[in-house]
């Protein structure tokens, strides 16, 4: 999916607000489901191995809305698909080699951060998002005054297809869109509450996390709780992309972007939970919102630890982001995919691929979710009213 970043919108596109651009189509890549039902195809099993489990128990029971992950060493990457990688951005390049890596258990989530999760964390901090925030003039360096305003990032689908060489033709700069205001002022989150929380740029999901007293996973935790302790599948389910014709995420359907047919049940986000967890009981790990990680984002890091024989051990990502597509700003990995996926243009959905994201960036198709790790657990024996309003928040949503 092409990525695009808020200071890229506020010095291009802002003098198209309230306009539908028209933009973006192709006729590239034939339907989803018939790419991804010849799964064994795309695969490399060669290069997976077994994942081992780590069998240490887990140091209590698990928090509200949490699900305790083991750790172990799995093969982390993406599938070497052949017959995919001229889709879209060549999704699986920057997820090379496949590697071993080790990660330590830890709880996730079972959702992404909902909206009512969300809003308690408003109410009981009075945080203020970075979308709701005013741009400041020597963050924007170039941009007219009257450019820097509060808004979000709104994929806007045009009426007509176009071609997919631009992707500023489907993506605006919004007045006023934030997590309460997801399209823009006139749309709103209310009889939403159980739907992912989005226009959280990083710093937005840091905040809710430290509050919450867990933190963002890493990009390799991430991964390990997706594959729910299988090895080389490409989809966080199994094999087939719709196994028994059964929709097994929110993805894109239709001609992309201009026409979502919603054959999924959904046009745009869908509530949390409601496809099929996976092994280790995590909803929404494949399509819906993207999900941000701690990890800074380098497409070669891949190649950096495989160039070291031995196991990586809990990685934490390279201690620099680096995008050669825009070396200037600074970009974590997403993982997951959106409900925009699709093989005519992002085939992210396959588990191990990975997505990117300026930090200041949020958009309508951008969520989280937080992991507390074993000595978090610990530490959060005395619960504070904090705990409590987080622990209500996930009751309301389970």
């Amino acid at each position: 999916m092409g990525r695009v970043s808020r200071l890229s919108l506020i010095l291009i596109l802002l003098s198209l607000w309230g306009c539908r651009h028209d933009r973006i189509g192709t006729d590239s890549g034939a339907a989803i489901a018939e790419n991804a039902s010849n799964a064994k195809a795309l695969a490399s099993p060669d290069a997976f191995q077994p994942t081992e489990v780590n069998r240490n128990p887990a140091p209590g029971p698990a928090p509200d809305g949490m699900v305790w992950i083991p750790g172990g060493e799995f093969s982390m990457g993406a599938n070497d698909p052949p017959g995919m990688d001229d889709v879209g951005m060549k999704a699986t390049l920057d997820a090379r080699p496949i590697h071993r890596v080790f990660v330590d258990g830890f709880y996730m989530d079972r959702t992404d951060v909902t909206n009512a999760q969300f809003g308690r964390f408003v109410k009981a901090t009075g945080y203020v998002t970075v979308a709701e925030r005013t741009p400041r003039a020597e963050d924007f360096p170039g941009a007219p005054p009257e450019n820097l305003v509060a808004g979000g990032v709104v994929f806007s689908p045009p009426g007509h297809p176009v071609p997919l060489n631009n992707h500023f033709q489907w993506w605006s700069y919004v007045r006023d869109a934030n997590w309460r205001h997801p399209q823009g002022p006139k749309s709103s989150i209310r009889g939403k509450e159980n739907y992912p929380v989005v226009q959280v740029a990083y710093e937005d999901a840091v905040a809710y996390a430290k509050w919450a007293g867990e933190r963002l996973p890493t990009e390799a935790e991430w991964e390990f709780a997706a594959r729910g302790g299988q090895a080389g599948k490409p989809f966080v389910w199994g094999d087939e992309f719709r196994p028994h014709g059964k929709w097994m995420a929110n993805t894109h359907q239709g001609h992309f972007p201009d026409t979502d047919t919603g054959e999924d049940g959904f046009r745009g986000t869908s509530p949390v939970a409601h496809y099929p967890a996976n092994p280790y009981g995590l909803y929404d790990m494949a399509g819906n919102v993207w999900q941000w990680t701690s990890d800074w984002y380098r497409p070669e890091y891949y190649r950096t630890l495989a160039a070291n024989s031995e196991v990586a051990r809990n990685p934490q990502g390279p201690e620099h982001p680096f995008d050669p597509a825009e070396p200037n700003e600074p970009k974590k990995v997403h993982r997951g995919g959106s409900f925009l996926c699709t093989d005519q243009y992002c085939s992210r959905y396959i588990i191990g691929t990975r997505g990117k994201g300026e930090v200041s960036t949020g958009t309508n198709h951008l969520g989280f979710r937080c992991v507390m790790t074993r000595e978090q657990w610990q530490g959060a024996a005395h619960h504070s009213s904090k705990s409590n309003l987080v622990s209500d928040a996930r009751r309301t949503e389970n």
